[in-house]
């Protein structure tokens, strides 16, 4: 473990938490797009698991450019988040409910990484390392592109969805 006594130290741990994240994505992603239903939400977990690959490559990069590896790091709330994620997965019931749970959890990585490249981001700008800040902002438009996409997916659902058993009411 490093001792965090300044920025650039600190621009390195989230970078390599961000790499270990999304390393982890790569191996999950699959595995919610046989799980969902919904087309739409299978393309959109395929579809994110290409920029996904992307972003492990522009960390890489970015590692790269700090003369550091992206390695040596786990993300344990990234580790948490697939874990609740197969859990999801295990369940049973209504397949638009499965898949709404499904972009719940989506929805939860996407926020998680959109805070670790915004504090990326921030770092990078601050530092005047304005390569780093470019690869690290165009992952984080495409993350939150990621999660309008899984809203909009969601909204649609939604509409169809079964609203409450006969039990609960």
């Amino acid at each position: 473990m490093s001792k965090l006594t300044n920025l650039e130290k600190l621009l390195v741990h989230e970078i390599k938490d961000l790499y270990s994240a999304e390393s982890q994505l790569v191996k999950a992603l699959p595995k919610m797009a046989k799980a969902a239903s919904n087309v739409d939400l299978k393309e959109a977990f395929k579809a994110h698991l290409v920029e996904t690959k992307t972003h492990v490559e522009r960390l890489e990069k970015v590692a790269e450019l700090l003369d550091t590896t992206p390695r040596g790091l786990t993300c344990k709330a990234m580790k948490g988040l697939v874990e609740e994620g197969a859990e999801t997965m295990e369940e049973e019931g209504d397949e638009n409910i499965i898949d709404l749970a499904l972009i719940t959890a989506a929805q939860k990585v996407e926020h998680y990484e959109i805070a670790g490249y915004g504090s990326a981001h921030a770092l990078a700008t601050t530092l005047k390392l304005p390569e780093v800040a470019s690869l690290v902002a165009a992952t984080l438009a495409e993350e939150g592109a990621a999660d309008k996409k899984l809203g909009m997916i969601a909204a649609s659902l939604l509409k169809s969805a079964p609203r409450a058993s006969q039990a609960t009411k």
